[in-house]
């Protein structure tokens, strides 16, 4: 059942992309394997995220289970996410999300996470949970780092919250990185800091993109600050963001990023 009802969704869903004329573009998908666990572990720069890492991983006959936040198990969407194999996580109580997250894996099941839990404001990699690389240690399951850009001129945050867009002809991209794997006496911060280091410098790869740069003069409150774009930069967005406190606080910023930080 659980299948039949996302080939449905996938279905709806290429309907609608081919309606709004996006195109999805990717890279590395080849990384994901056809068979058996893999967790993967993707940024997150807006709210039809998922989509896109949905329709990539059906290229490899793959059928992501997603980690999501539980107050979107709403009546008439409820039944649906729970038939398509989703997990709703409760960040007061995350451990039965966990403990469902890993019977999946043991299970042979594609997981999705997006461990910075939330949207970045700055479109850079914020703070990133410790639960893929818990999940990897106990479970063996290879990581398989993504980063998405493009999405975040559909529907995304913003100051204020931006409306969506339906304007045709969006470009998104996606790219998928060798897998990671936690060994079974890995300190998890320590591995999530090195995820970190993976996303950022493969985000700001599809960031510096030509496809996506802003025209000259233009306003681009989509785009990172550190890039040359108007979103906020990451001190703007840190009251925004909502990071949970026991996440891995990001060490991981890039050369270019740095050389916009304030002087001491």
């Amino acid at each position: 059942m659980a299948d039949t009802t996302y080939r449905l969704v996938n279905a709806i869903g290429r309907l609608a992309l081919r309606a709004l004329d996006v195109r999805v573009h990717w890279s590395g998908v080849e990384h994901v394997p056809t068979t058996g666990p893999v967790i993967l572990a993707a940024t997150h720069v807006s709210y039809p995220d998922f989509v896109f890492v949905e329709r990539v991983a059906a290229e490899r006959g793959r059928y992501v289970r997603f980690l999501t936040r539980h107050d979107v198990w709403v009546p008439g969407v409820r039944g649906l996410l729970d038939r398509m194999g989703h997990v709703p996580v409760d960040r007061q109580a995350p451990a039965a999300a966990y403990l469902r997250a890993r019977r999946l894996l043991r299970q042979g099941e594609a997981l999705g996470i997006f461990p910075e839990a939330g949207i970045s404001y700055s479109y850079t990699v914020r703070g990133l949970m410790k639960g893929a690389a818990a999940l990897a240690r106990e479970t063996g399951a290879p990581v398989v780092p993504v980063a998405i850009w493009g999405p975040q001129r559909i529907h995304t945050v913003g100051i204020p919250e931006p409306r969506p867009s339906f304007a045709r002809g969006r470009r998104v991209d996606l790219s998928f990185g060798p897998p990671l794997y936690a060994d079974p006496e890995v300190d998890l911060s320590e591995w999530t800091v090195e995820l970190g280091h993976t996303l950022t410098t493969m985000l700001e790869a599809l960031q510096a993109m030509p496809a996506h740069q802003p025209r000259p003069g233009e306003l681009a409150p989509w785009h990172p600050a550190h890039l040359g774009g108007d979103a906020p930069t990451r001190a703007a967005a840190r009251d925004h963001d909502a990071v949970p406190n026991n996440a891995v606080a990001p060490t991981w910023m890039s050369l270019a990023e740095r050389a916009h930080q304030p002087g001491p």
